[in-house]
């Protein structure tokens, strides 16, 4: 009997996290653009001292992310303007695979990011991606929940279809992790997250965005092979370079 309690308690707690989902503790995260000659440079550097993400297929993976926002833009402007709290939220899949469906909500926090992430089932991504919260307003699920409600109050709703192509890499200690993101893609006005033959452009003129994102420290060794201090950080968003399109 008490082993059969043990093993209940133990579902109830694995239920209990996954309606919570995951939360990524606050991080530093800094962005670049640079040239499609400087991308391919930089990725065989970094080939030579990162690990590969155990994910990545042949190096990289495909991703396709649907963003929320209000009817005043929002999060657009927040993210222009550099307000210095602020969110987003988007749903998300790799590789066109429907069965690891993500809604994730990103903050930004005295420069320091934090991401909050659910598993969604394919109804309730429909629901969403549809704007209807009325389908929802039952979850269980807290961050689906937080999204539902602003949904409803402050006029949140899908906004614009962003794919693209990201090449990852890892190193642990500081936790490092740096990405090159391009092939980027809009919808325009199609945000039909679950339609894989959703027809997207290109956007951003062939930008590729490094991405480097690392806990209490980012070690020397990254620094140099960054070549870090010969390039100024800018707030750039795969998000906003693809709202000039819509």
């Amino acid at each position: 009997m008490a082993i059969e309690l043990r093993a209940a308690e133990t579902s109830a707690v694995k239920l209990e996290k996954s309606k919570r989902g995951k939360v990524m503790g606050l991080r530093h995260e800094w962005k670049y653009e640079i040239s499609c000659a400087d991308r391919l440079a930089l990725q065989g550097r970094l080939a030579l001292l990162m690990g590969q993400d155990s994910h990545a297929i042949d190096g990289r993976y495909e991703i396709r992310s649907l963003y929320f926002d209000n009817l005043q833009d929002k999060a657009l402007l927040e993210k222009i303007d550099g307000v210095n709290c602020r969110e987003k939220f988007r749903l998300r899949y790799y590789n066109g695979d429907l069965s690891f469906l993500l809604l994730e909500k990103k903050s930004k926090r005295n420069g320091l990011c934090e991401k909050r992430q659910i598993r969604l089932t394919m109804e309730e991504a429909q629901a969403a991606s549809a704007g209807d919260f009325v389908a929802l307003r039952d979850t269980q699920k807290p961050l689906l929940r937080e999204l539902c409600e602003k949904m409803r109050h402050q006029g949140l709703r899908p906004k614009t279809l962003v794919d693209y192509t990201r090449r990852p890499f890892v190193y642990a200690p500081g936790n490092v992790r740096v990405t090159l993101d391009d092939d980027i893609r809009t919808g325009m006005a199609c945000i039909d997250f679950l339609n894989p033959r959703c027809i997207t452009v290109p956007a951003g003129g062939g930008t590729t965005i490094l991405e480097v994102k690392w806990d209490s420290f980012l070690p020397a060794v990254i620094q140099d092979l960054l070549q870090m201090s010969r390039m100024p950080a800018v707030a750039v968003s795969k998000y906003a370079l693809c709202r000039l399109y819509d």
